[in-house]
């Protein structure tokens, strides 16, 4: 094989792994389920839910963290999902520096 056909198979691996991330949904929730995100495997957030008892007045700070901790786990979630993408695209051949 040669190196223009690996690095067209390459793109094209990547091509599918960028469609597959983009359809993927990734649901993540905080605050034994007071706030719930879902995001695509390119990280866009896609919706929020907040149970109208997480909204307080005297609370915004505790709301806030909430949010952020759904998001962040979101994105934990995704960058799992990606990488056992792309392990099993790879054969389970790990890169260093690749995740």
């Amino acid at each position: 094989m040669n190196i223009q056909q690996m690095m067209k198979q390459a793109q094209q691996m990547q091509d599918k792994l960028q469609k597959q991330m983009a359809e993927m949904k990734v649901e993540a929730s905080s605050g034994g389920g007071m706030v719930t995100v879902v995001i695509n495997g390119s990280k866009q957030l896609l919706s929020i839910t907040i149970d109208p008892e997480a909204v307080s007045k005297e609370d915004v700070e505790m709301l806030q963290d909430l949010i952020l901790a759904a998001i962040n786990d979101a994105h934990r979630k995704a960058d799992e999902a990606m990488q056992q993408q792309m392990s099993g695209m790879m054969g389970g051949l790990k890169i260093p520096g690749m995740f």
